[in-house]
């Protein structure tokens, strides 16, 4: 059985054993069952779950700090009598190869304030990004690269 569905019925069946359903419930019954799963590994052989679970974890925090960040950055802009912005279209070359990774990195940039995604180039080797703050583009391109693009190959492979 695929360990993440059974780490979600042990969180169902969390919820059910508390007899409170809410996100909290069923978040508390998702470490519960992952931390029973592991427990129990040996019986499950060698398997990726238990590395990638971690990873996922980081991989959102990383997320969401980047999220306030930008957020920070662009209501600055907006109350601060100055305009700050340097906007400008730059040309990412794409490490990630799949259309699921393509599309999962393309709309994290977009749902990152600052930054809109506008197009993956023919060949897929190219992600178009709109950005409002571009001081030095290789700058960007890298930051991009190393940070959210790295980290989310490392989730999905």
């Amino acid at each position: 059985m695929n360990l993440f569905l059974l780490n979600i019925l042990l969180a169902i069946a969390w919820m059910l054993l508390a007899g409170q359903v809410s996100a909290v419930t069923f978040s508390v019954g998702l470490i519960v069952g992952y931390v029973l799963l592991w427990l129990s590994r040996a019986v499950w052989g060698e398997t990726r779950y238990f590395s990638k679970i971690p990873l996922v974890a980081m991989f959102m925090l990383y997320f969401l700090r980047e999220l306030l960040m930008a957020n920070l950055k662009v209501a600055f802009d907006i109350i601060t009598p100055k305009d700050y912005m340097e906007p400008g279209i730059i040309a990412v070359p794409l490490d990630v190869k799949s259309d699921i990774e393509i599309t999962l990195f393309a709309n994290l940039v977009t749902l990152t304030p600052g930054t809109l995604s506008l197009d993956v180039s023919p060949d897929r080797q190219t992600l178009y990004v709109h950005a409002l703050y571009v001081k030095d583009a290789d700058l960007f391109r890298r930051e991009l690269k190393n940070g959210l693009e790295k980290r989310l190959i490392e989730v999905m492979r």
